[in-house]
This record gives C-alpha cells, structure tokens and sequence, in this order.
C-alpha cells in the first residue's frame, strides 16, 4: 500500500480503531473519508483533523449502502482505498437468547453483510483507479473464539475467509487485498477501553502504522500483541491459549 497520495474511506472512523488509523493517515497526506452512524463522533473527528471527510452510513442498511456508494464515487472520484472497519460485540447469553436473535442478526449484518455489500458497490471505482487496496479488519477472535461473543466472533471467522477469497479473485487486477488483525485494545468496542488488560488503542496504532507502512505490505497486519491468537493452531497451543482466554473471568474475558 502507498504510504501518502490516497483517497481512503474508513468505516467506523469516528472513533476507536477507525479514528486511529484515520488520523495517522491524515497526517501521511492521504485524504481520508470516514463513515459512520454516529453524526457526532464524525463531526468530532473532522473538526480535530481539518481537512478530513465525513459522510454518515448504516452499514446494516443494503439500500443505505448503494446511495452511499453512488455519492461516495460522485464526490470523491479517485477513491482508492476502502478500510472495512465498522463493527459491533455483543455478548450472547446462547441458553438464554431473545427469540428473534436480534443481537446476533445485527452482528452478522453489520460486521459480514456491511462489508461485503460495500466492497461490491465499491469495486468497479476501485477498478478504475492505477492501485486500490481493500483492508478488511477482523480480529485475533476470528482465530481463537471468545465464547461470550460467539456471533462476533464468527462474524470475523467468516470475513477472514472472504479476505482470501477476494484476495485471490482480484489477484489479476491492480487491487490489493489485506487483512488488518487486532488483539484486544482498548476502545468503546464490549467496554474495553479502561480495561488494563488491553493493549493501549495508541501502541496498537503506532505498531500497526510501521506494518502498512512497509514494502510489500504484509497481507496479514499482527502486531506482536495478536500472534497468540492468530498462530494458535500453528503453534500447537491453541487449546491453551482458548482455555487462557475463555477461563480468565466468569464473563469469558
């Protein structure tokens, strides 16, 4: 991925994760695009940046996503960069669900269907452009489960395999494809961010920064903090590391 000279959207900019990277970015001269539900958090995040972009988006919504796709292409034209970040967690009660699933028809929505939807409406501008790169993020849980979150967690499971397949289904165009893998940091995300236990949101930045920042970029982007999860089954302590994660509190965290 190109350092600077971008047009980047980022799902999920308005805070967290999505804030982060939008604003190292920025500050690299890419010009970047956030999106979001929350009116408020993008106008905070644009002000602080000036010079930065917001448009609001429910990725839950598949009609929502094909206006915002259309204006998205209409006002920023040279769009080469698309980071799927949006997401939620929910925690599961799976013997004790509501009957409708709403909170795990919502994960699916926004975590898998969101990116996937957004992806296709954005692929022909991507198309168009000299080198696009497509960055899903998913998560050191998409290789070892936290039980408490199991439709989160599957959710990521499934877009990690999507990644794959899209990687290799583009692999003849000029479109990158990359996979952003955080551990557990601490943000607003199952009320992490004053948890110590999480890796700090700005170290997370920093180290995942020097990765997209390197030549080739690493297809899979794991900071140190993620390893054990992501290398679980590799290393031969997968079993350890899902009792380690799974035991720690009643809660599973």
């Amino acid at each position: 991925m190109r350092n600077s000279g971008n047009t980047i959207l980022i799902t999920g900019g308005g805070s967290g994760i999505g804030r982060g990277l939008a604003e190292e970015l920025h500050k690299l001269g890419n010009q970047i695009v956030i999106a979001g539900r929350r009116k408020q958090a993008l106008d905070e995040t644009t002000a602080a940046n000036p010079g930065m972009k917001s448009l609001t988006l429910d990725v839950e919504n598949p009609a929502a996503i094909r206006a915002f796709a259309a204006k998205l292409a209409a006002e920023f034209p040279a769009l080469n960069v698309l980071i799927n970040n949006a997401g939620i967690m929910r925690p599961e009660n799976l013997l004790a669900q509501q009957s409708d699933l709403a909170d795990a028809e919502a994960t699916v929505a926004t975590n898998l269907l969101g990116p996937i939807r957004l992806t296709a409406a954005l692929l022909p501008l991507l198309q168009k452009q000299p080198h696009s790169t497509i960055i899903n993020v998913t998560s050191g849980l998409a290789y070892v489960p936290l039980a408490l979150t199991p439709t989160y967690c599957a959710t990521k499971a499934a877009i990690h395999s999507y990644t794959q397949s899209l990687r290799h289904q583009l692999r003849g165009t000029q479109i990158e494809v990359l996979e952003l893998v955080p551990p557990y940091v601490a943000t607003l995300l199952m009320s992490g961010a004053d948890d110590p236990r999480a890796m700090p949101l700005n170290k997370f930045i920093a180290e995942t920064m020097e990765l997209l920042k390197a030549q080739p970029t690493p297809i899979e982007i794991c900071v140190e903090n993620v390893k054990p999860l992501r290398f679980g089954v590799e290393s031969g302590h997968y079993n350890e590391v899902f009792a380690g994660l799974n035991t720690a509190r009643p809660d599973g965290h």
